[in-house]
């Protein structure tokens, strides 16, 4: 059996993503996404991740792998926009 979970993992990560630059506070862009259409895409993806997960994986696995990547994701994103800023910052 061929378990592939990296659709899941992917889908989930562009959900954090739009998430994340919708926010005011996001380093990624200049000017953040509008709000609630990048916030319901951003759900909207990370439940289809979370669909895609719970194909290949038991429930609790899948929701174990979720919820983890989750908060990995919305942890790692603030900290490597503060790094693209600082390296902006230091070439000036």
């Amino acid at each position: 059996m061929d378990v592939n979970v990296a659709p899941g993992l992917l889908l989930a990560a562009a959900g954090c993503a739009g998430i994340y630059l919708a926010s005011p506070h996001q380093r990624w862009l200049a000017a953040s996404w509008p709000a609630l259409p990048a916030r319901v895409a951003g759900v909207l993806l990370l439940v289809a991740g979370l669909v895609a997960l719970l194909q290949v994986l038991q429930a609790a696995a899948a929701a174990f792998v979720f919820v983890h990547w989750l908060m990995l994701l919305f942890v790692i994103f603030p900290y490597l926009g503060a790094l693209r800023v600082s390296r902006r910052e230091s070439r000036s």
